[in-house]
């Protein structure tokens, strides 16, 4: 069956009818107590892996049971780290099927998101699942729908979804305090420049490294040192920069505006400087405009790492009353004066939003992350939707990938948000998804 009729019978309508219904059989997973202890499986345990390792190993009622990973090197690491004896593995299915793991903490390589925590949600497990959701939207999807059906609790891991001044300055900013919003910036900026990720040729992997397993549905291919660990990061076949540093940036906008998605995206950019391995741009801008009349732009910028914007900040969310300013746990607001022929005069008073809890509150010294994961363990009890729900990790990491998709195509592409298809490019929507490598399937 082709992309396009795959897509075309899932409609945002039908999928929401569908996993209203569906919610009737849920499958079943063992109903925790308040006082128990939740066992939890980890698959992938490297650099982002070992974070979110230790965010839940802080809270005393979380029992790791399980590892696993395709490199028994990283795998011995995490187990000392862990202590105790926890089961470990190198295939993720192996963990997927115990009965002493109530929930699954993938941090992968984007190409692997789809595949683990559909497995998981199936088996009866909640899955907190890492950013950027998936590598292709129509698998953002069916993980959706996945997780409605069964009824599974799906956290994904844009973390600062748990932040209580985030969340203020969202309530404010649609509270029209800003005023109109009519553009947004966000940066991700690291000079790269001269030789990025470095050259390296195709090699033998490293000992201990499933290179197979690693590539999953992924084409097969020599390992090359510039792919795995972690640099996979500027490959498009496993990964890009809008979508992993990018994703988080372009959801805190669209939290604090309200926006669903994009109704067009124009994205341009190339390897202009850095010299390197590389399969993605070292400098890209995208633009999408909302068809609630605003421009959302954000920059990669790997070959130039001054500030671009004006105040210290990650983000900018301009308004005709104030702009806003996001901070890692602050968001300061300038107030805005009239232009030509209008009044000088300050449109609002300043301010800074920061956290509330004193020192010492319970929970108050936790990392953002850390407060993601404790969000995502109350959920797996309340059985709630969590902070980042996979509908919403779902919606922002299309923005993303439509960025991705129209460097590809060349053009400035239009999105029925709907539908969840491209209306002016036939072609474009030929790389809504790609065919897995056998014996890979999306159920």
């Amino acid at each position: 069956m082709s992309t396009s009729r795959l897509i075309d019978r899932r409609t945002f309508a039908k999928a929401g009818a569908a996993a209203a219904a569906a919610m009737t059989f849920a499958q079943p997973g063992r109903v925790l107590g308040a006082n128990e202890r939740i066992r939890l499986g980890f698959i992938g345990v490297a650099n982002r892996g070992m974070q979110l390792l230790d965010a839940f190993l802080v809270h005393p009622d979380v029992e790791v049971t399980a590892l696993c990973d395709v490199d028994a090197n990283t795998l011995a690491r995490a187990e000392k780290r862990v202590g105790g004896k926890p089961f470990t593995c190198i295939d993720f299915r192996k963990l997927i099927d115990r009965k002493d793991v109530d929930g699954v903490v993938i941090a992968t390589p984007d190409h692997w998101h789809a595949l683990q925590t559909i497995s998981a949600c199936r088996a009866g497990k909640d899955v907190y699942v890492e950013k950027p959701l998936s590598i292709t939207i129509y698998e953002g999807r069916r993980m959706v729908e996945v997780a409605r059906q069964t009824g599974r609790v799906v956290q994904v891991g844009i973390h600062r979804r748990s932040s209580k001044v985030y969340a203020r300055a969202a309530e404010m900013i649609q509270a029209n305090r800003l005023g109109k919003v009519t553009v947004s910036r966000c940066y991700h900026l690291s000079n790269m420049y001269p030789t990025g990720i470095g050259k390296a040729p195709p090699s033998e992997p490293p000992k201990g490294l499933d290179w197979d397993l690693w590539l999953g549905p992924r084409p097969a291919r020599p390992f090359q040192a510039t792919i795995a660990p972690y640099k996979f990061r500027w490959w498009d076949l496993y990964s890009s920069q809008v979508a992993n540093q990018g994703v988080h940036f372009l959801d805190a906008i669209r939290w604090m505006t309200g926006d669903l998605a994009p109704a067009s995206i124009c994205a341009m950019g190339g390897r202009f400087a850095v010299d390197d391995d590389r399969t993605i741009p070292d400098t890209l801008e995208v633009t999408f405009q909302c068809p609630t009349g605003r421009l959302i732009i954000f920059g990669q910028y790997e070959a130039c790492g001054n500030p671009a914007l004006a105040q210290p900040g990650w983000a900018e969310l301009r308004g005709t009353q104030g702009t806003a300013y996001l901070q890692e746990e602050l968001v300061k607001i300038i107030p805005e004066r009239g232009g030509q022929f209008q009044d000088r005069a300050p449109r609002m008073e300043p301010m800074e939003l920061r956290p509330e809890a004193p020192p010492g509150k319970r929970g108050a010294n936790l990392s953002m992350t850390a407060q993601h994961a404790r969000n995502f363990l109350d959920c797996m009890r309340s059985r709630a939707k969590p902070n980042c729900d996979v509908e919403i990790g779902h919606r922002s990491t299309t923005f993303s990938l439509l960025a991705n998709i129209s460097l590809a195509v060349r053009m400035r592409i239009e999105w029925d948000a709907q539908k969840e298809r491209i209306t002016n490019c036939p072609e474009a929507n030929q790389l809504l998804h790609y065919e897995y490598r056998k014996p890979w399937r999306l159920d």
